[in-house]
């Protein structure tokens, strides 16, 4: 935890260094949560913008680990908002749901203007910050979402999304995930033409959730440098969503970013154990564990559960300080993956926490102009390679 000092001298810097979070899962958890009736009445209606339209954001949400209020505690100065689809939604209904969270997350700007404006660009988004909003940029999480069409990654591109994660965690039938058995060795033919048409149009090619094979694949076609916007580092927790050192390395050459991320699967050995014993019980009971409610379900009645581990900040500090020993400071960032997740690291509980974060690297020795690359130029400078 970051001494008092520590997090005042981060709030000073990040109100001159924007904060930029590579992946917040915001818009489905409001459709999750106006679905299941937390917010009042279940939710029959066909618009996932007027189903969410009675939240509001501008005061503190409990059932959510994001709202307006909390951001603007935790300096958050630039989001890419996750417009994630499920991989249960294949072809046209997958295409339809993008569309649909592409749709929401304009919607949410155009309603708190006081809060949030829609960039496209590096530059707008820091005109945007240096206005006092939160530059929200669009990012499509699952390659499955353009249902195998690049016409659709256009579209999506004219909409303003600026990244697409490859896989979720699923394969595609493209591109191998980092979660699912292999089939591709990678990328296909098809999945190296779409990394290139995604380097044509300005599209950054996010490799969270790819396998080592297909990451590898990506570095080598792509001409643009890629980032990954809410992945840890293997060599401290051994999960397959992680990033292998050799990938790490490579981001030196790519110019890319890796955005650590708080999700305590990915960043506790004992988290992953935990997890490795709940995804052998479920295959055993024949449910698919990268369901992720189908997990949930699953793991609230499992009786051999017992306790999870406990994570806390310090863990994030070691998968930070790994990357930046492998990468170096020029290619690491922050994805925190807020909403995406249900538990999250003792320290870090909602979006009001990086200035606890940043502070406690400054408690740790680490200098400004360090800090200040972590919390968001190097996020930026990629974006900007891209535009």
């Amino acid at each position: 935890m970051a001494s008092t000092t520590g997090r005042g001298r981060a709030e000073e810097l990040l109100a001159r260094v924007p904060l930029v979070d590579g992946h917040n899962d915001l818009p489905w958890a409001l459709r999750d949560l106006v679905a299941s009736g937390q917010f009042g009445e279940k939710s029959t209606a066909g618009d996932p913008v007027s189903s969410v339209s009675t939240v509001d954001l501008t005061v503190r949400q409990p059932a959510l680990q994001t709202d307006l209020a909390r951001a603007r505690e935790g300096r958050l100065g630039m989001q890419f908002w996750s417009v994630w689809v499920p991989c249960r939604l294949a072809g046209d209904a997958a295409v339809t749901a993008v569309l649909e969270q592409v749709d929401l997350v304009h919607d949410l700007a155009a309603r708190y203007p006081d809060h949030l404006r829609i960039a496209t660009t590096a530059d707008e988004a820091e005109r945007a910050f240096r206005d006092g909003r939160i530059a929200s940029l669009i990012g499509a999480e699952g390659g499955h979402s353009i249902n195998g069409s690049l016409g659709v990654l256009r579209a999506l591109r004219r909409l303003g999304v600026r990244y697409m994660t490859l896989t979720h965690n699923e394969n595609t039938p493209w591109a191998d995930s980092a979660t699912d058995e292999p089939v591709h060795g990678g990328l296909t033919d098809f999945g190296r033409d779409v990394v290139r048409e995604m380097n044509r149009i300005g599209m950054l090619v996010d490799l969270s959730h790819v396998a080592p094979s297909t990451m590898r694949d990506a570095l080598e076609v792509s001409t643009r440098p890629v980032l990954f916007s809410h992945s840890s580092c293997r060599a401290v927790a051994d999960h397959p969503r992680n990033v292998p050192d050799d990938v790490l390395a490579r981001l030196r050459d790519n110019d890319g970013v890796c955005m650590v991320t708080f999700v305590p699967h990915f960043l506790s050995q004992a988290y992953v154990d935990w997890d490795a014993r709940l995804r052998e019980a479920m295959e055993a009971a024949g449910e698919n564990h990268n369901d992720l409610d189908a997990r949930h379900r699953f793991a609230d009645s499992w009786p051999d559960a017992g306790p999870t581990p406990r994570v806390s900040v310090d863990d994030v500090l070691a998968h930070l300080e790994h990357a930046r020993e492998v990468a170096g400071i020029d290619h690491i960032g922050l994805g925190g993956d807020y909403d995406g997740t249900r538990a999250l690291p003792e320290g870090m509980e909602d979006v009001s926490r990086y200035p606890d974060l940043v502070g406690a690297l400054l408690d740790r020795g680490w200098s400004e102009d360090d800090c200040a690359k972590l919390a968001g130029l190097n996020a930026l400078r990629v974006l900007r390679a891209n535009d």
